[in-house]
């Protein structure tokens, strides 16, 4: 397909760069992302993807919106207090870029339908923009066995943290943090908060990876986490290493299903 003028227009800023050009444009384009969880998160990622012309995003969530999540939650305006989050992100998405088609699932995600979603338009990156350990393995063993690149991110207090899986060529979620941690062993939202803005810091990033990993460009967060405090203005990218024995990406895999942990509320803020 060739871009139109309108489409020139919109993404010339984009066209201009050698990395990019024409064709990238038209990648991504072509292109399928899909973002689960639409919060802290989420919102500054989907709004960045759709505004570059990501031509399908997808987006899981089952929450309506609250009025506190308007601190952070730059998709949401105050009129949506009460309306399910997927389809308050798409109408800002739709008003934003008409090129992109928003899919929505309004479902919390477990070990009965993620492989399901995922394989619905056969997304070429997942967005981890979820708020609790359960979903993040859940995630991360989903992406793993479905050959699925995906970015993790955990924003709280003023910290943050993100990293990118890319099959065989790196570590996964897991071969990090094995295990979900126990249910009392971390902070819940009310009683950690979070800075507003670190959910848009982050976030971004995410999109940036989501972007670079669909145009084939600039160096992932593969083998790497990189994290982020807010109040120091420090961030520390550090080596990590595919462990070998990792239960769902070693050599010889003990995960073969995957497995829904017992949620708390809430563990990291997204």
């Amino acid at each position: 397909m060739k871009l139109t003028d309108t489409q020139l227009e919109r993404y010339s800023r984009h066209i201009i760069l050698n990395e990019v050009g024409a064709k990238g444009q038209q990648k991504l384009l072509e292109s399928k992302v899909l973002i689960i969880g639409t919060g802290g998160l989420g919102s500054p990622a989907a709004m960045f993807l759709a505004a570059a012309g990501v031509g399908t995003i997808g987006l899981v969530d089952f929450d309506a919106v609250e009025l506190s999540n308007l601190q952070r939650q730059i998709i949401h305006f105050t009129p949506d207090v009460g309306k399910p989050k997927v389809f308050s992100a798409k109408e800002k998405i739709n008003q934003m870029n008409p090129d992109v088609e928003v899919v929505t699932y309004r479902e919390m995600v477990n070990s009965k339908n993620i492989i399901d979603i995922i394989k619905d338009r056969d997304y070429d990156f997942i967005i981890d923009g979820t708020d609790n350990f359960p979903t993040k393995f859940l995630i991360n063993d989903a992406c793993v066995m479905l050959k699925k690149p995906f970015s993790h991110a955990g924003i709280i207090r003023f910290d943050g943290q993100t990293m990118t899986y890319v099959p065989e060529k790196g570590p996964c979620f897991r071969c990090i943090f094995q295990n979900p941690p126990p249910p009392d062993a971390v902070p819940t939202c009310r009683q950690a908060g979070v800075l507003g803005v670190m959910g848009g810091i982050i976030g971004t990033i995410q999109a940036t990876e989501a972007i670079k990993y669909l145009l084939g460009i600039g160096d992932l967060l593969t083998g790497y986490i990189l994290i982020y405090n807010a109040l120091k203005m420090e961030f520390r990218k550090v080596k990590i290493n595919k462990r070998e024995s990792c239960e769902v990406c070693g050599k010889n895999p003990t995960i073969k299903e995957l497995i829904d942990y017992e949620q708390p509320q809430c563990d990291l803020k997204g």
